[in-house]
């Protein structure tokens, strides 16, 4: 599975951003698509899940503003971001069948 996930920039506090990202290399539907990140000194951490069914799981660090819509695509997924937090600023990767896409890097700025 390869994971190519697109996005990311800079973007100052209260703004939005949108990730978007693409498995490749597998024949079916994958059940679910994941987005994490990890900030600086800290440990990666689950930012949003998405089955195939729809249904989704945020942390609460990021419920209300954060979400992760299926692509029309088969396994697309993206991650729209809304007002955004400098405590948001990290490596943002996505995550599928225990497969890791390249990170992209989301920085807020205060």
């Amino acid at each position: 599975v390869q994971l190519q996930a697109s996005g990311g920039g800079v973007v100052q506090t209260g703004g939005s951003l949108s990730l978007s990202c693409a498995a490749s290399g597998v024949s079916f539907s994958i059940p679910s698509m994941n987005w994490y990140r990890q900030a600086p000194g800290k440990q990666r951490e689950l930012v949003a899940r998405i089955t195939i069914g729809g249904i989704t799981n945020y942390p609460d660090s990021v419920k209300g503003r954060f979400t992760a819509p299926r692509g029309n695509a088969r396994n697309t997924v993206s991650l729209q971001m809304n007002n955004l937090k400098p405590e948001d600023t990290a490596v943002y990767y996505c995550n599928a069948l225990d497969n890791w896409g390249k990170g992209t890097l989301v920085t807020v700025s205060s």
